[in-house]
């Protein structure tokens, strides 16, 4: 994923007339050498945007966020300048991050708003602490300020100049889409998501014809494969259906010139024919539909907001366009028992098309504050203080074993090459497939050509 918060936080802070530098490490042979190389240049402030604590993954968890560790300590061992935290990974958990840092301070609220004043209140010898939208520690006290206050959020939809600050090149070629958010925030309760921690609670939509422009933007860089990020990209319904119609009119009959579009965040509850043709019309190329579940008492224990009925009726409609989906899938959640994980797992063998593909996971990673950490405390399956939970926690129902849930995916996976696990995308040899698919020009999604790969991988004697 290309690194869409940092880019926007380092256009943000050099329009307010600050000299900015971007180090992204993604791609670096020797990342720690990279910014080695750059703290020569002796900042006045360092940031570090931090995009996720752990992969979400039960069967091998890995912790991006514990590398934050050697990093620090050579931006300590070569500068004075104060180290600033932020991202969405330290909006979920603040505190804790701050502590393993040792970090000056952390942004918590849109860092485009609120780093570039952080930085004159540095510049000024100023203190930060009555800043909306940033947290730190006192004297070994967590403290935080409310973001309710700061009203200079951005109006339109981001979408910085990307070859400014990161090396394009790599990621296109590697299948990474070009992130855009058409709003922020989400009014949805699912007792697992950090969305409302990191965005708030109500939507801030931005307009449609915002969206357009940045879409015309993005173009003009020399990108087409876009994909919408947004926490639920479908609601509200009207403002998807007036931005995918906009995007339509605005590049209809330009050819080369047009956006291939995507998005992995719809929900079943607000999908009708109309957006559908609205998207087709836009240039979506797929779309994900994020159910996790096929059965009523687990999308309740879930609070998803819709029912097993609606996941059905979306399975009928989809079928009437020609547009590849993924349906995502998230066995063990509350009320998940034998009988709703196979309920789960019959509607996607019979109702996910050959030509779409189904994924799944299993195990649902706890973070603190959520309603699935209460949940967990009144089953008996979590004791951990919040403080603990940086490393991974997952939850699976008392009522179904995990080992057994593994194996009903493996049988379904044996007898439909269109299925999909967290094992298949963990697979070592995955960038390689990326990138030998870009250069025979395979464009993304990739996950369209899932039987095909499978296949391929399984005459090759490779179990996937």
């Amino acid at each position: 994923m290309m690194p869409m918060g940092a880019c926007i936080v380092a256009e943000a802070a050099q329009l307010a007339g600050h000299d900015v530098r971007l180090v992204d490490m993604m791609f670096e042979k020797d990342p720690m050498k990279a910014l080695r190389r750059e703290l020569e240049e002796k900042p006045g402030i360092v940031g570090l945007s931090v995009r996720n604590i752990d992969n979400n993954d039960m069967q091998a968890p890995t912790m991006p966020v514990m590398e934050l560790g050697p990093v620090v300590k050579l931006i300590r061992e070569k500068t004075r300048a104060p180290l600033v935290l932020g991202g969405a990974a330290v909006s979920v958990m603040t505190e804790e991050i701050l502590r393993y840092t040792g970090a000056d301070c952390a942004v918590t609220g849109d860092g485009e708003s609120v780093f570039p004043v952080l930085i004159e209140k540095f510049e000024e010898g100023k203190p930060f602490t009555e800043l909306p939208g940033v947290a730190w520690l006192e004297r070994d006290a967590f403290r935080r300020n409310s973001c309710a206050k700061l009203e200079c959020y951005a109006d339109n939809c981001a979408a910085p100049e990307f070859r400014r600050w990161i090396k394009v090149h790599n990621y296109v070629s590697s299948s990474s889409t070009v992130p855009l958010q058409t709003k922020l925030g989400c009014h949805f309760r699912c007792v697992y998501c950090t969305y409302r921690k990191i965005e708030g609670s109500q939507y801030r939509l931005f307009s449609p014809e915002s969206a357009v422009d940045a879409v015309g933007r993005i173009l003009s860089q020399g990108l087409r494969d876009i994909e919408f990020v947004d926490s639920v990209f479908n609601s509200p319904h009207w403002h998807a259906l007036s931005v995918c119609e906009r995007i339509g009119r605005a590049f209809e009959g330009k050819n080369g010139g047009r956006p291939r579009l995507q998005t992995l965040e719809l929900n079943p509850l607000f999908l009708d024919e109309p957006l559908l043709k609205a998207m087709k019309y836009a240039g979506f190329v797929g779309a994900g539909i994020t159910v996790e579940s096929a059965s009523d008492p687990v999308l309740e224990g879930l609070k998803k907001g819709f029912t097993a009925p609606d996941v059905y009726r979306a399975a009928s409609l989809v079928r009437k366009f020609d547009m590849p989906f993924v349906w995502i899938f998230m066995l063990g959640g509350p009320g998940e028992t034998k009988i709703t994980v196979m309920e789960t797992i019959q509607f996607a063998k019979k109702y996910v098309r050959p030509t779409d593909v189904a994924f799944f996971t299993v195990g649902i990673r706890i973070y603190p504050g959520t309603e699935l950490a209460e949940i967990a405390r009144r089953e008996g399956v979590l004791s951990l203080s919040g403080s603990d939970m940086l490393e991974p926690v997952f939850y699976i129902s008392p009522k179904v074993e995990f080992t057994w849930i593994l194996k009903q995916i493996q049988e379904a996976m044996d007898e439909h090459m269109n299925f999909i696990n967290t094992d298949s995308i963990g697979l070592s040899y995955l960038p390689k497939i990326h990138r030998m698919g870009h250069r025979f020009g395979i464009r993304p999604p990739l996950w369209r050509y899932t039987s095909r790969i499978r296949r391929a991988l399984r005459l090759m004697g490779v179990k996937a």
